[in-house]
């Protein structure tokens, strides 16, 4: 997609999107006690499907959006640091998913960029988590480590189920009687 010639009707909905996602912050859910401060929330959905229909830069655009309302609203507690950390795990699963995807939208190709996608976010958060996480809680690294499976743990649900539902959106919105999906990208 030549993402200068983005079409009104895009951008719009680009913007939806963005709204959508601010929206699903709002609805969030600790999965491990010990790591409370990490909060499950479907934000990525909306994202994950606006890389879909308009590849990876228009993805990592709506989760720079996202991110920003949501550290300054939301999620204010988390504040600039749980800004980036969303931006880095969001954005490079965008990057990856909308690279593997932007040429083939078949349902197998979205599957197989889905899973990288969700593998690299749960790599890389093993990595930035060691780098910032022990700014963010003011604790050492070896406090960090010793939360580290419940951090992995905590990726890999939320990457696989923001997936799994964008993945249901995606085929449900595809689907020939309800034809969603041709109206804003060239599928």
């Amino acid at each position: 997609m030549n993402y200068k010639n983005l079409t009104t009707k895009q951008l719009t909905l680009m913007a939806i999107l963005s709204a959508i996602a601010v929206i699903l912050t709002v609805f969030k859910t600790p999965i491990f006690p010990v790591v409370s401060f990490l909060e499950y929330e479907t934000a990525d959905v909306p994202i994950f499907f606006g890389t879909f229909l308009f590849g990876p830069v228009c993805g990592i655009l709506i989760t720079v959006v996202v991110s920003i309302i949501q550290c300054f609203t939301v999620s204010a507690q988390a504040g600039i640091i749980g800004g980036i950390m969303h931006i880095l795990a969001t954005g490079f699963y965008c990057l990856v998913f909308g690279l593997i995807t932007r040429k083939n939208k078949s349902t197998k190709t979205t599957i197989i960029g889905m899973a990288f996608g969700c593998l690299t976010m749960v790599v890389l958060m093993f990595f930035w988590n060691l780098l910032i996480t022990p700014i963010y809680m003011k604790v050492p690294i070896q406090a960090v480590l010793s939360l580290m499976p419940f951090i992995l743990m905590f990726n890999v649900i939320k990457a696989v189920a923001n997936s799994v539902l964008a993945f249901l959106l995606i085929k449900i919105l595809s689907n020939r009687k309800i034809n969603f999906l041709n109206k804003f990208s060239n599928i």
